[in-house]
């Protein structure tokens, strides 16, 4: 399979899936790392090593768990908001609904699908990861992030993942979430420098 690479590509991108880019199958073990099937524990240990040495990490919580309309949202919610203790200086931007914001969006407060350019390159974010989003508005926002920016995008997804983000676990529950968790405090152990105590 091609590898996908860190932006900025320049204007219309061809989809990942357009270049033979595909996520794995539901159960294999593995997940997407920038293209390339991987298995489960690499691409959460790239997660974590990510998310600490880049630049302004940011978590874009999307509606399906911003609104906590069940027990698990409310859950995973909590949880992402562990993650987010875990890496010093992370930022959380939601992305409470898809609606174009017009005339102006205010980037330090929220992210929108139409204009994902706008928030990312204000807030000098170099990573960043896509959670609670629908799917079909997190590829269309991954594959202009990819065409415009150089940020390092990764898609948390309940469902089947998805291939226009750099790196994507796909079939998120509260466990597999608790496994970056786990990553990103084990990293830390290890001895990687977090960006945000630099």
């Amino acid at each position: 399979m091609p590898k996908l690479e860190l932006g900025p590509i320049g204007l219309l991108p061809p989809s990942a899936a357009a270049m033979g880019i595909f996520q794995p199958e539901k159960g294999s073990g593995m997940d997407l790392v920038e293209g390339k099937h991987v298995p489960t524990d690499e691409a959460i240990k790239k997660a974590a090593h990510e998310l600490l040495t880049r630049r302004n990490p940011t978590i874009f919580p999307g509606p399906m768990i911003v609104w906590g309309w069940n027990d698990e949202t409310i859950h995973k919610a909590e949880m992402a908001m562990e993650l987010v203790r875990e890496v010093p200086g992370m930022n959380v931007i939601p992305m409470p609904d898809y609606r174009p914001i017009y005339p102006k969006i205010d980037p330090e407060a929220v992210m929108n699908p139409c204009h994902p350019n706008l928030t990312i390159q204000h807030n000098k974010i170099h990573t960043c990861i896509f959670i609670g989003v629908h799917c079909h508005f997190a590829n269309v926002t991954l594959k202009m992030i990819r065409a415009n920016t150089n940020c390092y995008t990764m898609a948390f997804c309940a469902y089947d993942g998805h291939e226009d983000a750099l790196l994507s676990l796909r079939d998120l529950d509260a466990p597999k979430l608790q496994k970056v968790i786990d990553a990103i405090r084990q990293a830390k152990k290890d001895g990687v420098e977090p960006w945000g105590l630099s």
